[in-house]
């Protein structure tokens, strides 16, 4: 177990481990669904963050989680990030044999995260409790999401292994909807939001590659527009190291620096992937630069493709110099911001 010092605690308020209630914000909301394969790399925490606060914003409805990186503590560092933001109703889901990265996240920052104690020898950060074994399949929880929202309403983001969403294309009529897999994303789904892709160069980009199958089905076979948010991104958008050093001294333990000072040796500028994938969800291309409409395809290999075409319904995005600057701008506004539960 790892103790937070006790002068870290002084002058924080029980709310601070405890959550709070939901904001419930105001205007027109995005309907997200949010596919991660957290545990593995630090941004997809990042990610996580900036959907809480696009909620707090009254910017999205987050609909739900599905995992797809196994491991108990996955799930259960994603209820604490929720429960310290006070959204604490969000739906969950995993992928089970799911193919991909069978790496242990408990070692990693999630189980360091949740491993964490007060003085007292109880857990830092409070949780709804989740039930990591009986989280239902994570295409039954699209299905049932899915059918209950307005056609053509939903964002999916996805900024991990695409197991969940190949395994949704295949999915029979249900309870949830008389419609396939295949048909009910068709009537449903707005936008695949997707970390994935590397345009550059012939490697392989890590979330394509780990399970390749998968990622080859959704590029062939997804029927709605696709943003190929790519690897290159991250490259050039970095979460600076100062920032975690100094800008979240208003609140003794946050789950997201928690884990970011755990996952590296500090002081480090992590790229950031994944919150490109959520940010662009959001904000669209006002951020970002986009391609022409095309077609993107997976090579047995991994290799990723685009190939221009007028009636395309792929892009993959890009950044400027002054893009990518303003964009670590915007995300260190966004990440460092109190929950809107902590003014209550």
């Amino acid at each position: 177990m790892n103790h937070i010092k006790p002068f870290l605690l002084i002058c924080l308020c029980a709310l601070t481990f405890a959550g709070c209630g939901r904001n419930t914000g105001a205007g027109q909301r995005i309907n997200v669904i949010f596919d991660t394969d957290i545990g593995n790399d630090i941004d997809d925490a990042e990610a996580l963050a900036l959907l809480n606060r696009y909620i707090d914003e009254g910017r999205i409805n987050l609909l739900g989680i599905c995992l797809n990186k196994e491991g108990e503590k996955t799930a259960r560092y994603v209820d604490i990030m929720n429960t310290f933001y006070g959204h604490t109703d969000i739906p969950m889901a995993r992928a089970r044999n799911n193919g991909g990265d069978g790496e242990d996240p408990a070692d990693r920052y999630t189980g360091k995260v949740c491993d964490l104690t007060k003085e007292d020898g109880s857990p830092l950060f409070a949780t709804t409790g989740v039930d990591y074994e009986n989280l239902p399949d994570g295409e039954i929880l699209y299905r049932k999401l899915l059918a209950a929202q307005p056609d053509n309403s939903v964002t999916i983001i996805s900024v991990g292994f695409l197991t969940n969403l190949a395994r949704l294309l295949d999915t029979p009529a249900d309870e949830y909807s008389p419609l396939t897999g295949k048909e009910l994303v068709e009537k449903k789904v707005k936008l695949l939001s997707i970390m994935a892709g590397r345009f550059i160069d012939e490697v392989p980009e890590y979330n394509v590659v780990i399970n390749i199958p998968p990622a080859k089905k959704i590029f062939e076979e997804w029927p709605t527009r696709i943003a190929s948010l790519p690897w290159e991104l991250g490259e050039v958008v970095r979460y600076p190291a100062a920032s975690i050093e100094k800008d979240y001294s208003w609140v003794a333990a946050h789950p997201f620096k928690e884990a970011y000072v755990r996952y590296g040796d500090m002081p480090y500028d992590n790229w950031m992937f994944d919150p490109t994938a959520v940010i662009y969800a959001v904000e669209g291309e006002n951020l970002f630069t986009s391609s022409e409409p095309g077609t993107i395809s997976v090579d047995d290999e991994g290799v990723t493709r685009f190939i221009p075409s007028p009636d395309g319904k792929h892009v993959h995005i890009s950044l400027t110099p002054e893009q990518a600057r303003a964009l670590i701008d915007y995300s260190v506004r966004k990440l460092t911001a109190k929950p809107a539960c902590f003014s209550e």
